[in-house]
This record gives structure tokens, C-alpha cells and sequence, in this order.
């Protein structure tokens, strides 16, 4: 009696710190990730003044810290796996901290580039380890909500950055220099705050979750599973329409005349958006079991929104932006769901398999930018163009996605 008594106390504990993990890993997304990163298009008028970038540079610097995200994606994910999340976490958090801060010592476009190469190597394994521990706490129904709360966090950062980073943060600190190195610290702080957790509570399903595979293995099995390439190609073309636009969209606006506070709060306006769509967005698809719907609809308004910018002027440039941003948040959170839900891949695979469509949106994210900042010579415009066309070219990819029941 005793010990049945003992194992419902464990499992009750169990179950109110898993909302402990789930609240880590939203506050991860915003301090380590969100903020951070969209902190630096606001920036760049005063990064570009200080180390005279043009705006192809700027583009490329964007770009870069996407570079490493194609190789961190095929191994960070398998490392999730094999070593566990929590561990991940701890160990990459502190590494970005550090790299993070360093970029504050760059003293032109070579240096700059440089750390945020480095940067790159590590950033782009937090999601996927994130995302891991959500389906090892949450797993089953619950897990499309899980990932769509870790997502609000995402988006609430990447509003504050777009909002606060040029016209409150960095005056505050004294510069944009100083702003990268607190943004330093706070990983460091976070990456304690993982180490300090607790592991996982295993029952039968998640052992079987948390068995290691060796790096070749995963990513040999997870390769040979049709629908995760469908995914991850999908998702790169939507990745670089986002990653290049949101880039942009600051300069852009500032270029086009309007104030900076007004133009970020456009560019903060996308993430509020899909701050409050996020969750809605993933209970939705929790319930109505049509993930793959939910995201051709997802993908359809990005494309619309991103290529509206190309016509739009004024004050029309912000139904654009909000019909874009929507869904962006949501959208993710749908995406590494279902992934992790395709046949074959589970909570077992499901870093290695999420790690893969991380790996194929850094590609994108890495070529987006600076490719569409280069057709702004023939119109500020038209770099909406090509990126609302690579939304197109994932949406499209998304017709030939069987069922996750379906695939093998």
C-alpha cells in the first residue's frame, strides 16, 4: 500500500513539474533564442553606421548565423537523443552565451561574420532539443499544445527584440555592444537554470523514448523515412521566406521614410500576431487531427503576406505584415509536431528527425537573405518577391505529403 501510495505521489510530482520544464523551455525560446536574435535587423542601421556595411553585408551577416544550423541540424538533434535534452541544453545555452557575447567585439564585417558563424554552430541546437523535451514530458495529445506554448515564447521574444532592442535596450545599456554582451549573460543564466532541472520522469514509453542510438543510425533511419524529407523540404522554402523578409523589413521601412520606433513596431507587430495565434493555431490542429491542412493554410497566408509587401505602401503594409505573421509561430509548432508524429520517428527520433528540417531551413535562411537584399537595386521592393516565392515553392511541396498513419 505504502508503495503504491510512494509511486502516485512520484507520478503527481511528476506531472506538476513537467509545467516547470514546459515554462523553461517557453523562457529559453524568449531570452536565449527570440530576443537575441531579432534584436539584430533593429540594430543593424547602428551596426551598419559603426563597421560600414552595405546592404548586401548586412545581408550575408543575417544569413550567417544560419550557416552552421546545416550541420548542427543533422547532429545536434541525434545528440539530443543520445545524450538527453536537459544535458543539451545546459551545455549549449552557456556556449551561446559565450559565443553571443563575443560578437559584441567585432570590428568589421570579417569579425562580425566570424561570430556569428560561431554563434550558428550552437543556436540552432536549442529548438530541436526544446522541442525534444516537449515530446518526452508531453507526449500524445498533449504534445501539439506543448509545442505551441514553447512557441509563444518565441514569438513574445521575437516581439520585445523587434520592439524594445534599438530604441529602449541598447540606449539603456550604452550601445549595441553592450546589449550582446547582457544577452551573453542571460544564456549563461538559463544554461544554469537547465542544469539545475530535473530529468525526466521515465515510464515504460519514455525508457523506450530515451533508448540511444548511435549517429549513424538515427540519421540512417530517420533518412530513410519519406515524409520527414517532404517536411523538412516544405519548411525550408516557408524558413527562407520568413528569415529574409524579417531581415529586411526594419531597413526597408526605415529606407521607405518611416520613423524607427514606428517601423519596428510593424516588424514587433508580426510577432505579436503570431504570439496570440500560436496557441489556438496548435490546439486547433490537436483537435481536428488535420496538422497537414493547417499548414498549406499557414503556408498560403505567409506567401500572401510576404508578397502583398511588393505592391503595398503606407499604411496598407500592415494588414501584409499581420496576415503573414499570423500564423508563423503556429505554424512552427504544428511543423516539429507533426514531424515527430510521422510513423518511424516518435519521441525517440524525434531530435534527429526535427534536427533534419532544422538542417534544410538553415540552408535557406543562409542563402534567403542576402540573395533577396541583392534584387533591391531594381526596386526596394522586389526582394518580397523572390522570398514570397520560396513560400510558394513549400506550400506546394506540402500536396505531396501522405498521412503521418500513411508513411513509412
Amino acid at each position: 500500500m505504502t508503495t503504491k501510495s510512494t509511486t502516485r505521489a512520484g507520478r503527481a510530482s511528476a506531472t506538476s513539474y513537467k509545467w516547470y520544464v514546459l515554462a523553461l523551455g517557453a523562457f529559453t525560446f524568449t531570452l536565449v533564442v527570440a530576443i537575441p536574435t531579432m534584436s539584430l535587423p533593429v540594430l543593424f542601421e547602428e551596426i551598419r553606421s559603426e563597421l560600414n556595411l552595405s546592404l548586401v553585408q548586412v545581408g550575408w551577416i543575417w544569413g550567417m548565423g544560419s550557416f552552421m544550423s546545416i550541420v548542427m541540424g543533422l547532429v545536434g538533434g541525434t545528440l539530443g537523443d543520445r545524450f538527453g535534452p536537459k544535458n543539451m541544453l545546459t551545455a549549449i545555452c552557456v556556449l551561446v552565451g559565450v559565443t553571443g557575447a563575443a560578437r559584441a567585439f567585432a570590428t568589421d564585417f570579417f569579425s562580425l561574420a566570424a561570430t556569428m558563424f560561431l554563434l550558428g554552430l550552437f543556436l540552432p541546437a536549442i529548438p530541436m532539443n526544446v522541442h525534444k523535451t516537449c515530446a518526452l514530458w508531453f507526449p500524445g495529445p498533449q504534445l501539439g499544445m506543448a509545442n505551441g506554448v514553447v512557441s509563444v515564447g518565441m514569438a513574445f521574444g521575437f516581439m520585445l527584440g523587434s520592439l524594445l532592442a534599438a530604441t529602449v535596450f541598447s540606449p539603456l545599456v550604452g550601445g549595441w555592444r553592450n546589449l550582446l554582451m547582457v544577452y551573453g549573460v542571460v544564456a549563461i543564466l538559463v544554461g544554469l537554470l537547465w542544469y539545475l532541472s530535473k530529468p525526466v520522469a521515465e515510464d515504460d514509453d519514455t525508457a523506450a523514448a530515451r533508448k540511444k542510438s548511435s549517429l549513424p543510425e538515427a540519421l540512417s533511419h530517420v533518412a530513410s523515412i519519406r515524409n520527414v524529407w517532404l517536411f523538412a523540404l516544405a519548411t525550408m522554402g516557408i524558413s527562407g521566406c520568413l528569415n529574409g523578409a524579417l531581415g529586411y523589413l526594419p531597413l526597408y521601412l526605415r529606407e521607405a521614410g518611416w520613423l524607427p520606433v514606428t517601423a519596428d513596431s510593424a516588424a514587433a507587430s508580426f510577432h505579436a500576431a503570431s504570439m496570440l495565434a500560436a496557441i489556438p493555431i496548435a490546439l486547433l490542429s490537436d483537435r481536428l487531427c488535420v496538422r497537414k491542412g493547417i499548414l498549406m493554410v499557414a503556408a498560403g497566408l505567409i506567401c500572401t503576406g510576404i508578397g502583398l509587401l511588393a505592391f503595398v505602401h503606407g499604411p496598407l503594409i500592415w494588414p501584409a505584415i499581420l496576415t503573414a505573421g499570423v500564423v508563423r509561430d503556429g505554424f512552427m509548432a504544428i511543423t516539429m509536431t507533426s514531424i515527430m508524429e510521422v510513423r518511424g520517428v516518435g519521441a525517440r527520433y524525434a531530435g534527429t528527425a526535427t534536427g533534419l528540417a532544422m538542417a534544410f531551413m538553415g540552408i535557406a535562411n543562409v542563402i534567403a537573405p542576402p540573395l533577396g537584399n541583392s534584387l533591391a537595386r531594381f526596386g526596394a521592393s522586389m526582394p518580397f518577391l523572390l522570398w514570397s516565392g520560396m513560400a510558394l515553392t513549400g506550400l506546394l511541396v506540402y500536396t505531396l505529403i501522405r498521412r503521418p498513419a500513411e508513411s513509412t
